[in-house]
């Protein structure tokens, strides 16, 4: 339920694009991104900080798509996304000592610290190379391939990822 409530914005931005465009797609994943963070901050009194980060991005670079009419800034969002991502995962790990990968999943599984470090670095590189595969399908392909490319080859390569990662985890982690 949770991965359909996170993916909600850019399922309306599909559906809205297929019936309009993707300047109303834009705005329309503007305001259900504003919708969801309204909706936590009430339900639980606190909005989670990605999707703070996803809202303050959605609105400024959706925004300037629909101020300005030029696709490109909203094409830009996932890749830009994705790189913090992986800033953000190797920054906290190498200067702050913190293993976000490691703090999302440590509860569920138990791995010995260069497992956990190996997984931070391939989640980095993945999220690097995500991003410059968004925008070589952006300005390679048409719009409405795109368009179709964001919602489910960018979902797809996720979930493959994450298939991968837990096969390498459950080999490595019975040979150590």
């Amino acid at each position: 339920m949770k991965f359909f409530y996170d993916l909600l914005p850019v399922i309306l931005f599909f559906v809205s694009y297929k019936i309009y465009d993707i300047f109303i797609a834009t705005a329309v994943a503007i305001a259900a991104t504003l919708v969801q963070i309204l909706y936590m901050y009430f339900k639980k009194g606190s909005v989670d900080r990605m999707l703070l980060f996803n809202g303050a991005m959605i609105t400024v670079l959706g925004g300037l798509t629909i101020m300005l009419q030029d696709k490109a800034f909203i094409m830009w969002k996932p890749s830009l996304i994705y790189w913090a991502f992986a800033i953000i995962l190797l920054c906290s790990n190498r200067f702050f000592g913190k293993n976000l990968i490691k703090l999302a999943m440590g509860s569920q599984i138990q791995l010995k610290d260069w497992l956990w470090s190996k997984l931070n670095f391939f989640s980095s590189l993945f999220f690097v190379f995500l991003g410059f595969i968004n925008l070589y399908v952006a300005y390679n392909f048409s719009e409405n391939t795109w368009v179709n490319f964001k919602l489910f080859g960018l979902t797809a390569l996720l979930f493959l990822f994450f298939i991968c990662l837990a096969i390498y985890v459950s080999r490595v982690n019975k040979e150590s």
